[in-house]
């Protein structure tokens, strides 16, 4: 014979400002943990979404971001010319050359310097990234001093909005455009002409050379001829795969420090929820004598106490988690470990973080409720009786 559900509905109705408090500190605790991995997800979706499935992203070999890299025009010809890359409608290999720096800006209000990613890239390479748009303004004109800005990088950064100047390169930069890249990594960025940004910072070399798959099976053979020529000495990746990479460092300092919060604070929640099931064991005692003698075995009530404890639980996770949704709202920037640049996202939520997250709720409610519910149901029926 089992306990009814109304029955421990009605004992957390009855201790309603018990109930409040311990399922608002539970709620504290699962509000940092869904925030902590909708951060880290939301830090993997920005990096991942920058790259293309059909696009590979070829860097100098042992070289693990494009800012390290360095591939001269000879080898960028060799690589220009293999079969596996794709043709445009022109007749020409679907290739973008391309050279990343990191300059310094400042940001707007605060003066607050932060570097930020400078891209070079071609006609080809815009066509390559269908998911950036130009959302205000015009494209730069090959071979003029002009950038377009990442909308972030406009919102952040002083001098980086449409009709200003930013001075780098010793040149004097015009932004004539701003784009949106759909959340991905290259929101944090300005982009501009390769050739000209080649000149004005004095380099020989392109960073990487983007291109785009004759088809998805072709990257394995790609790979394995440039790794294997001997005139070459670069590494080929897919470009999710690549951008996926950026995120290892920062996606791991994210892990680590939310899961050291989150242990250090289910601890105080656990023995919070625990000494709220202690207290109600004890106010409870003559009741629960009541019940063994109305037939009730012993695993009814341990079955009744820990399901009150994870009811308990259950409600803190639920307004945790809902708490945390509305953190999807605002965005999020630091500096990239992988590249050191300034890298915006925002707070992702999706059916994985919340399963997660009510699951981690209701293991601090079975932790905190089991050792109060084997009290309860470890009482004689006469012991309990007589305490009443």
């Amino acid at each position: 014979m089992t306990i009814p559900l109304s029955y421990i509905f009605r004992n957390l109705w009855t201790r309603r400002l018990t109930t409040v408090l311990t399922a608002g500190g539970l709620a504290l605790v699962v509000f940092v943990f869904a925030t902590v991995l909708m951060l880290d997800e939301g830090l993997r979706t920005t990096l991942v979404s920058t790259g293309e499935q059909d696009n590979a992203v070829i860097i100098r070999r042992s070289a693990e971001t494009e800012v390290q890299s360095g591939v001269d025009r000879r080898q960028a010809a060799i690589i220009g010319s293999h079969p596996a890359i794709a043709m445009g409608s022109d007749g020409n290999p679907l290739v973008s050359k391309e050279t990343v720096v990191l300059i310094s800006l400042h940001k707007r209000g605060s003066d607050k310097p932060s570097n930020v990613v400078i891209r070079g890239i071609t006609p080809t390479g815009l066509a390559m990234r269908p998911q950036v748009k130009l959302a205000a303004g015009r494209m730069f004109r090959p071979g003029a001093s002009e950038i377009i800005a990442g909308a972030s990088i406009a919102r952040r950064f002083a001098g980086a909005g449409i009709g200003e100047t930013l001075r780098f390169g010793q040149r004097e930069w015009t932004v004539v455009g701003l784009f949106d890249a759909g959340g991905s990594g290259f929101d944090s960025e300005i982009w501009g002409d390769a050739e000209q940004l080649m000149q004005a910072f004095r380099r020989g070399a392109y960073s990487s050379l983007i291109v785009r798959l004759a088809d998805a099976g072709s990257f394995e053979r790609l790979r394995g001829d440039l790794e294997a020529d001997q005139r070459l000495t670069v590494q080929a990746k897919r470009e999710r795969q690549f951008y996926a990479d950026q995120s290892k460092a920062l996606s791991n300092f994210i892990s680590y420090l939310g899961l050291i919060l989150s242990i250090v604070f289910s601890l105080g929640a656990t023995i919070g929820a625990a000494i709220t099931m202690y207290a109600s064991v004890a106010n409870r005692v003559g009741e629960i004598g009541t019940l063994r003698a109305l037939g009730f075995q012993r695993s009814a009530i341990l079955a009744a106490f820990l399901a009150e404890a994870m009811l308990l639980a259950l409600v803190g996770g639920v307004a945790g988690l809902g708490c945390a949704a509305f953190m999807q709202f605002l965005s999020f920037s630091t500096t990239n470990f992988q590249s050191f640049s300034e890298l915006a996202f925002g707070f992702k939520l999706s059916p994985a973080i919340a399963v997660k997250t009510l699951l981690f709720a209701l293991a601090m409610g079975l932790v905190g409720g089991f050792l109060p519910a084997f009290r309860a149901a470890r009482l004689t029926i006469v012991d309990a009786l007589r305490a009443a």
